[in-house]
């Protein structure tokens, strides 16, 4: 059964990585895997039970290792073959073992087949209701519901809306109504869930900006079944019809709205209220993104929503006031509760309901339903009296979130929930005496012994008891033995199961999250040791209890958890800011992690295992990697996709210059926090050499303030002025000027534009003043003109002649009618042109002209908006890379 379950998750991720969907008629052949695996155990199960004698059972001869710590270490090295064999009847027998793990290998396949197809079906019914493209940029008059939480930011309000009818547009899509712009004249009126309305609204695909190590938004639609993005027209019939429309997901989205209103209200003009409503009903949209910052460095941002944590133990406490009222039948005499249904029973399903309550406050994300589905698979075994091992509980709670929701796999949470209990899990191997409420009855011979060393083994040997650690182990007087432990002995045996489990956790996950996230917070466990306690136990219960108390009895509870927030957002902020809060390393080759992952598992061991501590040296690899650079003389170019803007990155051999940092998309969101940073962090890349930011618009300097205040920076080279809040980040700055140049590793960087004297000219628009810059290899060279316009072409033509020949160019201004004249194209006669813009963007660049004159050329078009990022290599050939065509996955385009 758990090998079927680990094949099924492993298949439904297989198939996350296809570039496309196997045919619908592949799906007829789920039934054959089972057939096979059945097939496989029929043949492996007749030669094995025919042979095999019952294993026999011995209290401990020589040759086997005794004490608490040896039988861990004897359970490690050899409990998946004794437990396989003993469970299949068989002797550790070559051939039994053989057949065993063929048994095994057959369930793994079955399970991965079966679980490929599972997802493909699935992926087939999502991707079915679709807009068409020629109805993109269309307007729609559509009738519908408000299916989300909308989420309010400035100048307008975004949600989902659940489209009636048989209306062309599908029957959920994405929303925002904006005020003041895209045709907006008033304010936008008040949006609630389960309110049906009647709006004209436009529409597009499904389409978000594909880069390497960046957040696939196309999938992330898929998962919430949202088929089609848009905005609300101002011209158009905007009017609400119904103030609500029931159903049981309307309900339970009003009741968060109401719950958001409530706590914002009570917390106006706090600084932390985004926090409490994050820990009452799961929205994070009103966390700024500095806080985001401070959370992530200090590793405790898993605690800031409805987390598994935070459901177990609302779960956890509702089913212990649920068993105890019933196991005394609520205090009414002669009731006897108990008899007519088993308190233990009571309490599952009790506990279950109230997590289920918690996670619809949730708004049902995707994480909270992890957990209630692992909390649902315990109560389901407790009523059913099938309650087994705990690792069969975690892999049936993966197994039911794949099952629901194949897309789970794509993100870092799943793995990184079930990867912490499966730790937990495993570092618990040899240990039963830290869950015993009393001493053990007896001794073996080796925890008897005390000063004379007997047994001690080396000194990594033997389980620590009350009154030994290491090598020297002492166990309490037989008159004590069986005795309860006291209350203060109780206490320190709970803080340092805590401690362990806290232990095995952090240096558990290290490998998974340093390939998910390229670092780690060195202050977490420090960060956790406090914050857990407080979120958990303090926080989230005042939250809570705020949000259930009626006014006035409301607003105590809820300040009181914002001023806790308050206090541990200051010591947080303060760990934050040490230079040695986080590592960070290039995102690991597979080997790395596997290598890492298996010197983790050595490392936590139980005790008794030879040499524990030598399992951290396999982190070297993974932790002292360094990025990736080209040789001497060539360079590396990656283009970015930032939607309508432009961001490329240069890397020489030994230095690394950061050519614009993308558009401004909102107040917390621009291309350096969405796009730019995160790559840079993936590549284990923590100082740009330079960075010139051509011009002032926002589509070339939106990212640069936040790429400055990530990542250290040399200079700042640009065309703004001397007071602009770019400038004044900077740590050194200077203007671009034509004849700047400086050389990096064998590759010449040459500034042809602006003039020196341009800048005293104010008649000039940002555009004209625009930092082009040549860069030449051993062998190639690349030209970036920024957004220069006609004029600015023709007097480069003037000055430069032949040398603007390059076999590369960035189209300037994004493939408007103002720029590529022939000209200018026919003197840098390049072979690849590379067009960076957003898609379907409303300056609707690039110009059909522009882009025709580009192909009699015979230029090679690269379009950002069709291949997301375009990666050039410089070297003794010229080599493009698109990432959609690298890393093709079925949902592009769709």
């Amino acid at each position: 059964m758990r090998m079927a379950i680990i094949g099924f998750v492993a298949g439904a991720a297989l198939l996350q990585t296809q570039p496309a969907l196997p045919p619908l008629w592949t799906l007829a052949l789920a039934p054959l895997p089972l057939l096979a695996a059945w097939a496989m155990r029929r043949v492996v199960r007749a030669p094995v039970s025919s042979t095999a004698p019952s294993l026999p059972v011995s209290g401990g001869t020589s040759g086997v290792m005794e004490g608490p710590g040896a039988s861990g270490a004897a359970a490690m090295a050899s409990g998946v073959t004794a437990s396989s064999v003993t469970a299949f009847g068989v002797t550790a027998s070559g051939g039994a073992v053989l057949a065993v793990l063929a048994s095994g290998l057959a369930d793994a396949l079955a399970g991965a087949a079966l679980g490929f197809l599972w997802a493909a079906w699935l992926a087939h019914c999502a991707l079915a209701p679709e807009l068409a493209r020629a109805d993109e940029g269309r307007d729609f008059d559509v009738v519908g519901t408000v299916d989300s939480l909308p989420f309010r930011f400035q100048g307008g309000v975004r949600f989902n809306f659940a489209v009636e009818g048989t209306s062309a547009a599908p029957p959920l899509i994405a929303l925002s109504w904006y005020s003041g712009m895209r045709g907006g004249t008033g304010p936008v009126p008040e949006v609630q869930p389960g309110e049906r309305w009647r709006l004209k609204v436009r529409l597009q695909r499904p389409h978000g900006n594909a880069n390497p190590y960046g957040f696939d938004y196309e999938i992330w639609l898929l998962e919430q079944g949202i088929r089609a993005t848009g905005y609300v027209r101002a011209e158009g019939p905007n009017e609400r019809l119904s103030g609500f429309e029931f159903s049981l997901h309307n309900a339970v989205e009003r009741t968060r709205a109401a719950l958001r209103s409530k706590i914002m209200r009570t917390l106006e003009g706090k600084p932390y209220a985004g926090v409490i409503v994050a820990l009452a009903i799961g929205d994070q949209r009103g966390i700024p993104q500095s806080d985001w910052q401070v959370f992530n460095r200090t590793g405790i941002s898993h605690l800031i929503s409805i987390s598994g944590l935070h459901i177990t133990m609302v779960a956890g406490l509702v089913a212990l006031l649920a068993t105890w009222l019933w196991r005394h039948s609520f205090f009414v005499r002669g009731a006897a509760l108990p008899l007519m249904l088993p308190a233990q029973k009571l309490g599952a399903v009790v506990g279950m309901l109230a997590a289920l309550g918690y996670v619809a406050l949730a708004g049902f994300g995707v994480p909270a339903q992890r957990t209630l589905y692992m909390l649902s698979v315990v109560a389901v075994a407790v009523w059913c009296d099938r309650l087994t091992s705990i690792s069969h509980v975690l892999l049936l709670a993966a197994g039911v979130t794949v099952l629901l929701d194949p897309w789970a796999v794509m993100w870092p949470g799943f793995w990184l929930s079930f990867g912490a209990v499966a730790t937990i899990l495993y570092a618990s191997i040899g240990r039963p005496e830290r869950h015993s409420a009393k001493r053990p009855e007896r001794s073996d011979s080796r925890a008897t012994s005390t000063a004379s060393g007997e047994g001690s083994g080396d000194g990594d040997g033997g389980e620590d008891g009350p009154g030994g650690q290491g090598g020297h182990v002492t166990r309490d007087p037989p008159a004590k033995r069986g005795v309860p432990f006291t209350r203060r002995e109780k206490m320190m045996r709970e803080l340092s199961a805590a401690a362990t489990t806290q232990y095995a956790v952090t240096v558990g996950l290290v490998p998974l999250t340093m390939l998910l996230f390229s670092q780690i917070s060195i202050i977490s466990p420090i960060a956790n040791a406090f914050a857990i306690p407080l979120v958990s136990l303090l926080v989230t219960p005042l939250a809570l209890a705020g949000c259930a108390m009626p006014a006035p009895l409301d607003a105590p509870l809820l300040l009181v958890a914002h001023e806790l927030v308050n206090w541990l957002a200051a010591a947080l902020t303060w760990c934050s800011a040490r230079p040695f809060a986080i590592w960070s390393a290039p995102t690991p080759d597979w080997w790395m992690f596997a290598f890492a992952l298996a010197g983790t598992a050595w490392l936590l061991a139980p005790r008794g295992w030879p040499t524990r501590w030598l399992g951290i040296a396999t982190w070297l690899p993974l932790l002292a990697a360094e990025p990736a650079h080209p040789p001497q003389g060539e360079l590396l170019v990656t283009a970015f996709d930032v939607g309508q803007g432009m961001a490329l990155l240069i890397e020489t051999g030994h230095h690394r210059l950061l050519y614009d940092t993308g558009p401004y998309y909102a107040p917390e969101a621009n291309g350096g926090n969405r796009v730019i940073v995160p790559y840079l962090k993936a590549r284990g890349i923590n100082r740009l050499d330079g960075i010139i930011v051509t011009h002032s618009d926002a589509d070339h300097s939106g990212g640069a303030l936040t790429v400055m205040e990530s990542v250290r920076t040399g200079w700042l080279l640009s065309s703004l002025s001397e007071g602009h809040p770019i400038v004044k980040a900077a740590p050194h700055h200077s203007h671009c000027e034509a004849g700047q140049h400086w050389e990096w590793d064998g590759v010449r960087f040459d500034m042809l534009h602006p003039m020196p004297d341009s800048y005293a000219d104010r008649s000039l628009k940002p555009n004209a003043r625009g930092c082009t810059l040549m860069i030449r290899g051993a062998r190639h060279a690349i030209l970036l003109p920024a957004d220069i316009e006609a004029a600015q072409e023709a007097a480069l033509v003037a000055r430069e002649g032949d040398s603007l020949r390059a076999d590369v160019l960035l189209v300037p201004h994004h493939g408007s009618g103002t720029s590529s004249t022939p000209v200018f194209l026919n003197a840098v006669k390049p072979q690849q042109a590379i067009f960076q813009l957003g898609y379907r963007n409303r300056y609707h660049h690039p110009r059909a002209d522009v882009v025709e004159r580009y192909r009699q050329l015979g230029a090679t078009l690269n379009r950002t908006d069709e291949s997301g990022a375009i990666i050039l290599q410089l070297g003794q050939t010229l080599t493009v890379t698109k990432y959609r065509e690298q890393h093709a996955r079925y949902w592009y385009g769709r």
